[in-house]
C-alpha cells in the first residue's frame, strides 16, 4: 500500500502538518496522541470513556499479546477490536522496545531476538517474520516493523551496527508483510547520530513503507541530540508519509516535535502519572497530593471540560488518591487523556489557521515544565 493512499496533508504552518491518516477503523486526524493500551487496555479507561474524549487510536503491544493471553484467543475474538470492544483504529507496536528494556536478558542475533518471558519463563523466540505474523493475526490498523532500539549511550560504531541489522530486519518484515490487510511503517534509527539516522531513513524509503516510525529517542539523550537526530530523519523522509515519533510524550515535547513535521505520539505517561497523582494543565503539573488541597473545592482546571473537571473536586481527588481508590486513577487519567487530546487538537487548528508559531509561543509562556504552577488563582 503506497502512502498517498493512506495520508493526506490538509495544511501547513512552516514545517508543521495537519493531515489525515484514512485507516480501515476510520479516519484518524493528524497531529494525533495514542493513549497506550499495551494489554488491549487503556489502564483504568473503558473504551467509551476514551470515545468521550475524542480519541481515535490507541496502541497495543504485540509483544505482550503474543506473550498474554496469545494470538490464538485474539484471533478467535475476531481481533483486537472486537476482543477489547474499541471500534477505533489500533497501532501495534511489535516490541523492539521491550527487547531493549531486556537488554541483560535477551539474545541477538541476525535471525531475531531470544527471551524469557517475564509472565511464566518460558523461552521465547521472535524474528522479524513471526512478529509481521503475530501482528497480522492481531489485526491492528497500523504494524510496525520489528527492530533493534539502539541503547544510550552508544558510540558510532554500536549505533551503525545496531541500526544496520535494524534495516535488514525491515526488509524481512516488508517481504514477510507483502499486501498484508494492515498498514506496515519501517523504524529509523541511528541513536543520536544525524547522519546515521539520514542514512537508515533512505534505507527504508528504498525498502517502501506506508509511514515511518522515529525509534530509539526518549531513551536519555539531551533534548538538544534528541532535536537534532529528530531533524536530520524528517530531512530524509518523504513529505507524503505520516511521520510518528514513537515514545515521546512531554508536551512541550510534542510540540517541538509538531514544530518539525511529526505527525503521530503515543506514551504512557497520561495514565501513568495519573496512577501517581500527577495532572496535565495548560499552565504546567498539578501534584495532587500536594497538602494544600485537602479543602479546595475547585476542579483541577477551571477552564477544562472533561468529565473529572466537571464534576469533582480536587479535595475529593486527592481524597482518592490518599485512600488508594481506583476510581482516582481513572478519573485522573480520563483528565490526561482528555488534556492531551485537546493539546493535539489545539495544534491541528493552530496549523490549520497558519498560526503555529503564536500558538507555541503562547504554550511555552504559559506552561511550567519543571515546577509546581500556582494553582491558587493568585
Amino acid at each position: 500500500m503506497s502512502s498517498s493512499a493512506i495520508y493526506e496533508i490538509s495544511a501547513r504552518s512552516g514545517d508543521a502538518r495537519a493531515g489525515v491518516l484514512t485507516l480501515p477503523h476510520g479516519k484518524v486526524e493528524t497531529p494525533v496522541f495514542m493513549p497506550v493500551g499495551t494489554a488491549a487496555t487503556v489502564k483504568g479507561i473503558t473504551p467509551e470513556m476514551l470515545k468521550v474524549s475524542d480519541i481515535e487510536m490507541v496502541l497495543a503491544n504485540a509483544w505482550h499479546l503474543m506473550l498474554r493471553p496469545g494470538v490464538d484467543i485474539i484471533e478467535a475474538h475476531g481481533g483486537v477490536h472486537r476482543f477489547m470492544g474499541w471500534d477505533g483504529a489500533v497501532l501495534t507496536d511489535s516490541g523492539g522496545f521491550q527487547v531493549f528494556s531486556l537488554a541483560q536478558s535477551v539474545k541477538l542475533s541476525e535471525d531475531g531476538a531470544v527471551f524469557r518471558s517475564p509472565y511464566n519463563g518460558d523461552e521465547v523466540c521472535v524474528t522479524p517474520e513471526s512478529s509481521m505474523q503475530t501482528q497480522a493475526r492481531i489485526g491492528a490498523d497500523i504494524i510496525m516493523a520489528f527492530d533493534e532500539c539502539t541503547a544510550y549511550p552508544a558510540d558510532m560504531d554500536t549505533a551503525r551496527q545496531s541500526m544496520e541489522r535494524s534495516m535488514r530486519w525491515a526488509e524481512r518484515c516488508r517481504d514477510t508483510h507483502k499486501d498484508g490487510a494492515s498498514t506496515l511503517f519501517g523504524i529509523v534509527q541511528g541513536g543520536i547520530y544525524p547522519e546515521l539516522r539520514q542514512e537508515s531513513a533512505k534505507t527504508l524509503l528504498d525498502i517502501g513503507f506506508a509511514g515511518y516510525g522515529i525509534g530509539g529517542l526518549a531513551v536519555g539523550e539531551t533534548a538538544a541530540e534528541r532535536i537534532a537526530a529528530l531533524s536530520a530523519t524528517i530531512a530524509a523522509l518523504p513529505e507524503t508519509a505520516p511521520r510518528y515519533l514513537m515514545g515521546v510524550g512531554q508536551p512541550g515535547d510534542i510540540v517541538e516535535a509538531v514544530r518539525h513535521g511529526v505527525d503521530m505520539f503515543d506514551c504512557v505517561l497520561p495514565t501513568r502519572n495519573a496512577r501517581n497523582g500527577f495532572l496535565y494543565t495548560r499552565r504546567g503539573i498539578f501534584r495532587l497530593r500536594n497538602a494544600r488541597f485537602k479543602d479546595d473545592d475547585r476542579p483541577v482546571d477551571e477552564d477544562c471540560t472533561c468529565y473529572t473537571c466537571r464534576n469533582f473536586s480536587r479535595a475529593y481527588l486527592r481524597h482518592l488518591d490518599k485512600c488508594g481508590e481506583i476510581l482516582g486513577s481513572t478519573l485522573n487519567s480520563v483528565h490526561n487523556i482528555h488534556y492531551f487530546r485537546e493539546l493535539l487538537r489545539q495544534l491541528r487548528e493552530a496549523i490549520i489557521a497558519g498560526r503555529f508559531d503564536e500558538f507555541a509561543k503562547d504554550f511555552y509562556a504559559n506552561f511550567d515544565a519543571d515546577g509546581d504552577a500556582d494553582f491558587n488563582g493568585e
